[in-house]
């Protein structure tokens, strides 16, 4: 039967059932959201390689990539220590490229960048 045709009370609760799963989004969600999306380093040199190089998977819902401040997606990660993800980001892991697409960057800032994605301190 064409949608036209279904009683005004069908497509009135259908909505009401809509709205009523989608409340279930409530605002948990919306801070990683919006800290994945809009969050920058406070150094302006870390925040411009962040934009140009991390920012591409990691604040990227579809990439497979930990997101930005994500702290469950990165928790087994700290878990693995320093070493072991900044071997990741300059050999690269997985789908992380090598040098994690910042062939300039050094283990300082490559730690830093780790440490702002992450939300832990590593240096």
């Amino acid at each position: 039967m064409p949608v036209s045709t279904h009683p005004t009370w069908l497509r009135t609760a259908s909505i009401v059932l809509l709205g009523a799963l989608l409340s279930g989004c409530g605002e948990e969600a919306k801070p990683l959201a919006t800290t994945v999306f809009t969050a920058m380093p406070a150094d302006a040199a870390l925040a411009q390689v962040y934009d140009s190089s991390c920012k591409l998977c990691h604040a990227n819902p579809g990439a497979g990539a930990p997101l930005t401040r994500d702290t469950n997606a990165w928790a087994p990660r700290v878990a693995q220590g320093a070493e072991t993800l900044l071997d990741h980001a300059i050999n690269g892991y997985n789908g992380m490229p090598p040098m994690g697409l910042c062939m300039h960057c050094s283990e300082e800032q490559f730690l830093a960048l780790i440490s702002f994605m992450s939300g832990e301190h590593f240096q």
